[in-house]
């Protein structure tokens, strides 16, 4: 019998061979937001993991919207042109069945920020830092630049900047687009309560503070080809009081699903500072969960899942259509071949590496000796 996690399911207009995913992770080796070598090596050792759904980084629709000045971004014909080159690189290399995608997002009052490894927060004057934008004028933490609040125009220019983003993604060769809506970066920002303070048709009640996300999505399906399928991550909570909330988050899902969205994946804060998260194995599945239970979307979930029996259990409990790895396949690169021995299933591998399936089974066979 096979693994539920090594099923194929349909997503838009193709089928994925198996259901684990690898979510976009920031690398912060561009060069205004271009991509180099680094990605090359990065993306070609994705696209023979034999993950089935791999989407790159996050990925700034505009120059101000990265989070760092190393951030990848797909704003310019430099970027592109970068990206094109290095995914069809990825694609010569791929496991049969794989389908790539790129996370379009904004950083809002989180961009303009050091690199993790420097100490992360805000840029100082001296180290180039830009003017951040957000639904409103209040910074992320205390310390934190104070973003300038967008009006009309500049709101429009967003939307006209997701959808320029989409065009030049479906140009470079991409499967999906996958819209960030989560983690406190723009969006985010206007869903939440805590961020976006506006009067105006953008803030209030949830109907309002949709409107942007929505916008894009609407923006984004009616531009790109149907073969295209267009995916969204939320936050679905903040983990304080008075913040964005998981029935929300199935109101918001249930409208981007009514607009053409394939795809949720559902993670958890970023917005509040001051949040206590529970990190810990499975604590943003029950999220998952209900998005699938209430919306019947293709759901995703992601977050601190690295055994094979757990994510096998999500897909075969209905908790959630595809897994999400991040770290766990930066700390090893085939763990896909890793849950496929472990679950004793088939999974299709690169010819020239086939011969070294033989001893990943036999390593993982002596580590649950």
């Amino acid at each position: 019998m096979v693994p539920n996690l090594f099923s194929p399911i349909t997503l838009g207009s193709f089928t994925l061979p198996n259901r684990i995913a690898i979510a976009p992770m920031c690398m912060y080796s561009a060069v205004d937001g271009t991509p180099g070598d680094w990605h090359l090596a990065h993306w070609t050792s994705l696209a023979v993991s034999g993950a089935a759904m791999i989407t790159v980084e996050a990925t700034g629709v505009e120059a101000r919207g990265r989070i760092t000045p190393g951030c990848l971004g797909i704003y310019s014909d430099e970027n592109e042109e970068a990206i094109r080159i290095r995914l069809a690189a990825a694609r010569a290399v791929a496991t049969e069945g794989a389908v790539f995608g790129i996370q379009l997002g904004h950083a809002g009052r989180k961009a303009s920020t050091r690199f993790p490894w420097q100490g992360g927060g805000p840029l100082a004057a001296d180290e180039g830092r830009w003017q951040t934008v957000a639904p409103s004028a209040v910074p992320f933490a205390d310390g934190w630049h104070v973003p300038e609040a967008l009006d009309e125009a500049g709101i429009e220019g967003i939307i006209d900047a997701f959808a320029a983003a989409g065009r030049r993604a479906e140009r470079a060769g991409f499967d999906f687009v996958e819209i960030h809506g989560a983690h406190g970066y723009l969006l985010h920002e206007f869903l939440s309560p805590l961020s976006n303070r506006r009067t105006d048709r953008w803030g209030g009640p949830l109907e309002n503070r949709m409107r942007l996300v929505l916008a894009i999505a609407e923006r984004l399906r009616a531009e790109l080809p149907a073969r295209m399928a267009i995916g969204v991550r939320l936050s679905a909570t903040e983990w304080v009081d008075g913040g964005f909330t998981p029935e929300e988050t199935v109101e918001v899902v249930n409208a981007l699903k009514e607009r053409g969205v394939a795809y949720a994946c559902i993670s958890s804060g970023g917005n509040a500072s001051h949040a206590i998260v529970p990190n810990a194995p499975l604590y943003q599945v029950p999220f998952a969960e209900k998005v699938r239970r209430e919306t019947g979307i293709v759901t995703r979930a992601v977050g601190l899942i690295d055994r094979p029996e757990q994510a096998e259990a999500i897909v075969a409990e209905g908790r959630a259509d595809l897994v999400a790895f991040a770290r766990a396949v930066l700390a090893d690169p085939r763990w896909p071949w890793r849950a496929a021995a472990a679950l004793g299933a088939e999974l299709e591998v690169v010819p020239q590496y086939r011969r070294s399936q033989p001893l990943m089974a036999r390593w993982e066979k002596a580590a649950h000796a």
